[in-house]
């Protein structure tokens, strides 16, 4: 199970959120490259990046602090947050990002994002599927959208999509444990390759995902466990599943 440490971005801090709510933002550090390089020391195998401030307004609001993440590490970075244009996405791409992050866009124009997926192949992409109340969510998880999020998946498998980035928005910056049900369910129904996100608390909850690693969930992203120390890295790396 590959465990990803997870650098909110918002004015530039690495923060986090409570259930999605941009109103609950907790600050917990101000030099977001400082703690994407202690990660990395840990032995994190890559690094869940995510422009908060852009996934709330549609533009690159943390431009600067994402490159100079980028500049920092030597382990793969997965960015999201406001990756509403596919020029926008082949730029970061471009830049040294590894995986692109993107759910805006698959609903608001699924040919779109179904050509940009074929031109840049499935293991550049990952399908942001964010849900509440199983239903998905986008532009920042305030417009909830008439998709399952295994229908939002199921249409680009065509077109090449092999990976999913599975939130449950309710749990996420909860610590209240993931969404089990929801990420087997949604293994199983599209085939597709999942990344959990969302109430992540210990390395119990950890060892809970990797019993679901032969339904195809295959890694899970944390930032809160991390940061209040309730998940230590050498359990994690190295440790567990």
């Amino acid at each position: 199970m590959e465990v990803i440490p997870a650098i909110d971005l918002k004015g530039g801090q690495c923060v986090r959120l409570w259930q999605g709510r941009f109103d609950r933002a907790t600050v917990y550090h101000a030099d977001p490259v400082a703690v994407a390089r202690e990660f990395e020391a840990a032995g994190a195998p890559r690094l869940h990046l995510v422009d908060l401030d852009g996934a709330q307004s549609g533009r690159q609001e943390n431009q600067e602090a994402v490159r100079a993440v980028l500049h920092a590490l030597r382990i793969p970075v997965q960015l999201g947050g406001g990756l509403r244009r596919t020029e926008t996405a082949e730029a970061w791409l471009a830049a040294g990002v590894d995986r692109v992050v993107m759910g805006t866009l698959a609903v608001a124009r699924p040919a779109g994002f179904a050509d940009f997926l074929q031109r840049v192949g499935g293991e550049r992409v990952v399908l942001a599927v964010d849900a509440r109340k199983e239903r998905v969510v986008v532009r920042g998880w305030q417009t909830a959208a008439e998709l399952t999020p295994a229908t939002l998946a199921a249409r680009f498998k065509a077109a090449g999509l092999r990976r999913v980035l599975y939130t449950a928005v309710a749990r996420d910056g909860t610590l209240r444990g993931p969404d089990l049900e929801g990420l087997a369910a949604l293994a199983q129904d599209t085939g597709l390759r999942v990344i959990a996100s969302g109430g992540v608390a210990s390395a119990d909850d950890v060892r809970a995902l990797a019993a679901l690693q032969r339904l195809g969930v295959e890694a899970v992203v944390v930032g809160r466990a991390f940061y209040e120390r309730r998940l230590r890295p050498e359990e994690v790396w190295g440790g567990v599943g």
